[in-house]
């Protein structure tokens, strides 16, 4: 004890050791539950490593699986290449014989379109000569049918006539002069009065050129909410027509550019616009199809031409005014008989859109411009094709005459124009103008100079006669789509997709 004492004075004995000392059974018990306790915590430590194991078996399972399947990917695609190898073989080998083909396909198309237009050039003689064989048996029938009624007469009534008199169907008028009777005249169509010959007035006019390229832009003026298509002069007063993408078309004056009238009744884009001669009414051609004419005094339309299948591209009066062509996508054009609201006449041939049509000066002549990249000249009271110009290596967009008739301008995809001679039947003269687009092309009253409207925002101005470029016309924001030359103020008008026309002068 005395020792025991020393060592906790000392500090060198625990709590355990001086405090009452422990009982073995309690100590054994104390023990024995700790034993169960780590037990129990190793038999939880074996079951997870069994979960362990089995997560693991499985994962090895699934990456054999994947492992195999990747194998089998792997020869697949060697197999597939080995395909694609082989029949990029035989590709080459088939290659010749594709491009052989398509030549042929390509050679057949042509001729399949050359068939066709011949075809369709063959229906259109046919049907006229059809129709000329049925006014002329009529007007035979007529003719014997008079012929017999003056020799009854003749028999019945005249005493003491000399028997070859009789015999040839004379008759005695006031004694013994004999008068043979009148054949009547095979009966021509009246419809047809209006392409009678005549002489074009302006051969035997001078006018003094309008110099465009020194002209500055004077004015400016936004007309419609949507594209300008098309525009055209009054033939009397300084009155400006405008067709636009806004199915609409409006009457300005010019050049203060003061609204005068507005029609609307178009379903869809104006593309074309033309006055009457007289100025008594106005034609518009539409994408929906149609033609409409209006009228001034009544401010409304009077007529909507629908025979058309397809938009139609534009309209052009005949100087007489009783007629109006139009052409449209559906690869024809059209005569139509104003006052009778009819189609006298379908104009086939072109194996594409017909873009524009316009009737020679004081002739019976109309022209027309296509896809096709051909201008053709058609006889308006037969329907027949005269002459058809090749040159254009792409779409041609427009046409149109001099005022003496005798030069036909016409404009291209590529920027291209050209000039042909109608009297010679040859090309005259050709220009590059691109490589945008050229969308218009107009003569002055003099026929030496020319404005071109272009897709690269400007105006072009060229000789007509040495076909040099003279100027250029800067200021529309975008394309240029319509010009044309005001004679009475000496200006230029252009218009364009910027939704503007422009006093130039």
């Amino acid at each position: 004890p005395h020792c025991r004492y020393e060592k906790s004075s000392a500090g060198l004995l625990t709590p355990e050791d001086v405090g009452v000392v422990a009982d073995v059974y309690q100590r054994n018990q104390e023990l024995d539950n700790t034993v169960k306790s780590l037990r129990a915590e190793l038999d939880k430590a074996k079951e997870i490593a069994h979960k362990a194991r089995s997560t693991w078996d499985k994962f090895r399972k699934e990456r054999d699986f994947h492992r195999m399947n990747h194998r089998r990917v792997v020869q697949e695609k060697t197999k597939l290449v080995n395909d694609l190898r082989r029949l990029r073989g035989h590709l080459d080998t088939y290659e010749p014989t594709l491009q052989g083909l398509e030549e042929k396909y390509q050679v057949a198309m042509k001729e399949k379109a050359i068939a066709r237009m011949k075809t369709d050039k063959m229906t259109v003689k046919v049907e006229t000569l059809e129709k000329q064989l049925q006014q002329a048996t009529i007007a035979a029938g007529a003719s014997l049918s008079r012929y017999d009624d003056n020799n009854n007469n003749a028999s019945k009534g005249d005493v003491g006539m000399d028997p070859s008199q009789a015999s040839l169907g004379l008759r005695q008028t006031g004694g013994s002069r004999a008068v043979r009777p009148t054949m009547p005249q095979p009966s021509s169509d009246a419809s047809l009065i209006a392409f009678q010959d005549r002489e074009n007035p302006y051969l035997s006019m001078s006018f003094d050129p309008q110099r465009a390229e020194a002209y500055d832009l004077k004015k400016s003026f936004k007309g419609h909410i949507a594209p300008i298509s098309c525009l055209a002069m009054h033939p009397k007063k300084s009155i400006l027509a405008t067709a636009s993408d806004d199915t609409t078309w409006k009457m300005w004056s010019v050049p203060n550019g003061e609204l005068i009238m507005t029609g609307e009744g178009h379903k869809s884009w104006v593309s074309g616009i033309d006055f009457h001669p007289k100025a008594s009414t106005l034609a518009t051609s539409s994408g929906d199809s149609t033609v409409k004419v209006w009228d001034f005094s009544q401010s409304k339309c009077i007529a909507t031409l629908t025979d058309h299948a397809q938009a139609v591209w534009g309209c052009s009066y005949h100087d007489s005014g009783d007629y109006l062509a139009s052409c449209s996508m559906d690869h024809t054009a059209k005569l139509w008989d104003v006052g009778q609201g009819k189609c006298r006449q379908t104009f086939r041939g072109h194996v594409d859109s017909v873009n524009s049509v316009v009737f020679q000066p004081f002739s019976n002549n109309l022209c027309t411009c296509s896809g096709d990249k051909t201008v053709s000249l058609w006889d308006a009271r037969t329907g027949l094709c005269i002459q058809t110009f090749y040159g254009h290596l792409n779409a041609v967009n427009h046409v149109a005459f001099n005022l003496r008739g005798d030069t036909i301008a016409s404009t291209d995809a590529d920027g291209g124009m050209r000039l042909w001679d109608v009297r010679m039947v040859l090309e005259r003269m050709q220009v590059d103008a691109g490589p945008h687009s050229a969308n218009k092309v107009e003569f002055d009253q003099s026929g030496t100079i020319i404005a071109l409207a272009s897709d690269d925002h400007t105006v072009k101005i060229f000789d007509a006669i040495q076909g040099t470029q003279l100027g250029v016309l800067e200021g529309h924001e975008e394309a240029v789509q319509a010009v044309v030359f005001d004679a009475s103020q000496k200006s230029l008008i252009t218009a364009g997709s910027d939704n503007s026309f422009r006093v130039w002068g």
